[in-house]
């Protein structure tokens, strides 16, 4: 190598040596992304009560109890509100919340917002979503959680079971919030045991729970019950359902199976 050569690669070897650090990952105890259902079947009053929920459950004391409790402190936090294919809203971006007053800046974030709303039920491309908001969000948590919230079926996208396995495999945890409020009369696309239908069909990994929303006014309560149990990492009480990792023949398709039935008879 001719000495201009040499002087070259020492250059850049002094360069790479004395190159500050690559900032690392904030560490926390929780990165969780709560993704919310604004699909057309939630009306507006009800899209405003989620909304509320989802607000008061984060700021409340229990909550706030519940981060302090943990090694680090801290948890990181996204809102993220979901429909069809295509149609997703990164309503709040990842925030830490060590603090009452981290929470409370959360929850007003979430009140501030305007409402957001779309066409159809995707909870595979939510899920999909959910997956690529962890990449690079600057935090690296024990435990990595995907709160999936909705009143319908998957009927849009890969069928729910694929994305769902994208998921799992990469260590996370999915827990669900399925709305078993009456679904009004357009709504012909919803299966009638949409709780077992996230059992069976969206939830997943370890830990993974469900909490079914049988009145969109008791909302807030179930969704801070649900926080608390995510946040501590505590085992799931007998009232709230379990995943089932055992397959049973359940057919995660109904969904789509029903949208494509209500398209033809309008062919």
């Amino acid at each position: 190598m001719d000495p201009r050569g040499c002087r070259r690669l020492l250059a850049m070897l002094a360069l790479v040596a004395f190159a500050p650090p690559a900032l690392a990952d904030e560490p926390v105890d929780l990165e969780l992304v709560l993704a919310a259902d604004v699909s057309l079947s939630m009306d507006l009053g009800e899209l405003t009560i989620q909304r509320q929920g989802y607000a008061d459950a984060i700021e409340s004391p229990e909550v706030i109890e519940a981060i302090k409790s943990g090694f680090n402190g801290a948890i990181a936090v996204v809102f993220m509100e979901w429909a069809g294919v295509g149609s997703h809203f990164v309503t709040v971006p990842w925030q830490r919340i060590a603090s009452a007053d981290d929470a409370r800046r959360f929850a007003a974030a979430i009140r501030a917002a305007p409402l957001n709303r779309a066409r159809r039920t995707s909870i595979s491309y939510a899920l999909q979503v959910s997956l690529e908001l962890f990449e690079d969000n600057g935090f690296q948590g024990f435990r990595r959680v995907i709160d999936v919230s909705g009143d319908g079926p998957n009927n849009q996208g890969e069928p729910v079971l694929a994305a769902r396995e994208r998921v799992l495999a990469q260590g996370i945890t999915i827990n669900g919030l399925p709305m078993l409020i009456d679904p009004p009369p357009a709504a012909w696309y919803n299966v009638d045991d949409l709780d077992v239908y996230y059992e069976e069909c969206v939830i997943g990994g370890f830990g993974a729970f469900s909490v079914p929303i049988q009145d969109i006014e008791h909302f807030g309560e179930a969704i801070q019950r649900k926080l608390i149990l995510e946040i501590a990492g505590w085992t799931p009480p007998p009232r709230i359902v379990p995943a089932q990792f055992s397959p049973s023949g359940y057919d995660c398709l109904s969904g789509e199976r029903r949208w494509m039935e209500r398209m033809q008879r309008f062919d």
